[in-house]
Parts: C-alpha cells; sequence; structure tokens
C-alpha cells in the first residue's frame, strides 16, 4: 500500500477539530478523488501526505515513511509533489526554464541533468516551446501545467492535484484534467482534490468527505449515483445521474445509471431503439 493512515485527527486551533479519525488507503498507480464541499477537511488531510501539516493524532505512512520520523520530511516532500489551487502562488522565476530548474537545485540534482529534466517534463505536460516564456504571458491553464511540470521534473511518487481546476476557465480545466488522465495512464499515483463532481467521475475511487469525516469510500458509480450519501455530503450528483432518477420518477427507465454525457445518451440511444 503506497498511502495508509488510520485514525487521524487535526485542530488547527487545539479546539474545534478539521478531521475526525479519518482512515485512507491509497494503492500505487491509483487515480484517487476526494471529494467533498468547502470545509469538508479535504485539503487538510492531504497536507499531511507531505508533512505540509504535521500529524497530531494517528497513524500515516507514505511510500514507507512514517509521518511521526521528522528526518524524512524533505525526502517524503520529494516523493510526494503538490500542485496547487493557484498557479501564480508558485512560481519564484522569471523564465518557465527556471522556475522548473529552481526546485531540482533546490534538491541538488546534479546540474549537467537539469536541463534535459526540465525539457522532459515539459514535454509531459504539453508545453514545449515554452521554455523563455515569462509565467505571467501565459493563460490560466498553461501556467498550471507549468507548475505541474515542476512538480514532474523532481519525479515524484505521488502527484496531488489540490483544488488545481478551481480558479480555471472551461478549457483551462480541461487541458489540467487531460494532463491528469494522461499520467494516470502511464502509471502515476494520483490523487485529486475537488468539489466538482464530474472530475471525480473519472477516478478509480473516491473519498467523500463531510465536517472533517469520511462519509464512504468506494467506486464513482457508487459513491455519485447514491443520493442519500449525496445529500448528506452536501453535495449534487451529476447531471446524468440527476436525469436518470428524473426520469424514473415520469415512468421512463433507463437501463443503467449514467454517469457522464456519453453513457447518457448511450442509454437515451438504447431506450429509443425500443420503442
Amino acid at each position: 500500500m503506497l498511502v495508509e493512515g488510520k485514525n487521524i485527527s487535526f485542530s488547527y486551533d487545539g479546539f474545534s477539530l478539521a478531521l475526525q479519525d479519518v482512515e485512507v488507503t491509497i494503492e500505487k498507480g491509483e487515480f484517487l478523488a476526494i471529494l467533498g464541499c468547502n470545509g469538508s477537511g479535504k485539503s487538510t488531510l492531504v497536507k499531511h501526505f507531505n508533512a505540509l501539516l504535521p500529524l497530531q493524532q494517528g497513524e500515516l505512512r507514505v511510500a514507507q515513511i512514517d509521518l511521526r520520523d521528522e528526518g524524512d520530511i524533505w525526502r517524503l516532500r520529494r516523493l510526494c509533489g503538490m500542485v496547487f489551487q493557484n498557479p501564480d502562488n508558485q512560481f519564484v522565476a522569471s523564465t518557465v526554464e527556471e522556475d522548473i530548474a529552481f526546485g531540482l537545485e533546490n534538491y541538488e540534482v546534479p546540474r549537467e541533468e537539469i536541463p534535459g529534466r526540465v525539457r522532459a517534463a515539459l514535454a509531459l505536460v504539453e508545453m514545449s516551446g515554452y521554455e523563455k516564456r515569462a509565467p505571467n504571458t501565459l493563460s490560466g491553464g498553461q501556467k498550471q501545467r507549468v507548475a505541474l511540470a515542476g512538480v514532474l521534473a523532481l519525479e515524484p511518487e505521488i502527484i496531488i492535484f489540490d483544488e488545481a481546476t478551481a480558479m480555471l476557465d472551461p478549457r483551462g480545466r480541461q487541458e489540467v484534467l487531460a494532463i491528469m488522465d494522461k499520467l494516470h495512464k502511464a502509471g502515476r499515483t494520483i490523487i485529486a482534490i475537488t468539489h466538482f463532481v464530474e472530475e471525480a467521475v473519472a477516478a478509480d475511487k473516491i473519498i467523500l468527505m463531510h465536517k472533517g469525516r469520511v462519509l464512504a469510500c468506494g467506486s464513482p458509480k457508487a459513491i455519485l449515483t447514491d443520493l442519500d450519501l449525496m445529500k448528506e455530503a452536501e453535495m449534487i450528483p451529476p447531471l446524468p445521474v440527476r436525469l436518470y432518477h428524473d426520469l424514473r420518477q415520469a415512468g421512463i427507465y433507463l437501463k443503467n445509471c449514467p454517469l457522464t454525457d456519453e453513457e447518457l445518451v448511450e442509454e437515451l440511444w438504447q431506450l429509443r431503439s425500443k420503442t
């Protein structure tokens, strides 16, 4: 198991709990979506994975590193890269290539290896040719892809996207989601924190959180089609799921509950073919 945590609790102020007895398991190569509304504890949980927040209570191991051992924090942060909501907060240099190289220099990567690492990371996010561009001249989606390249250059085992599409327009969101899918198919372990239910559909597994607790953990089909569970989490199910239930109330029964627009079209086509 790549990540394994038990009974994790955390408080920012020493009184109210932002996390309450959370358990989490993540396998190598898995695409996990952590879904929940604002204040549910999603970001608080994942900031434990690379020790941005200290482990106050419970047990947590990431890539065989015990989070209670402070001596392994820097190794852990190299193994577990994070892409944040606002890419502008991650830029420290005047050009794209210098920005990506900065992280490599911090981790004492041999100087002769850095140019190749920079080029390879930019190629992975489809940003080759932008090496000399200033980050502030890029679109939102391009900035987020460059921020991701800076993480990928360090060759982490786990890549965390902490609401990485929240500030992007629809095109920028699709660009980042496409890169996430590409990395997952290449065998990377992906953790995506989001409050967009449509983004969770592509995951292998969903952890649904509410008020610091894990309400459920399971496949997208099991989580997103459970209306009572989604209501408890104060989340709105995907549009195809809502349409499925609206049609049932109107006496029109689809064979399967669709999660995506494509699945909805297929179900409606099969229904039409029977009439």
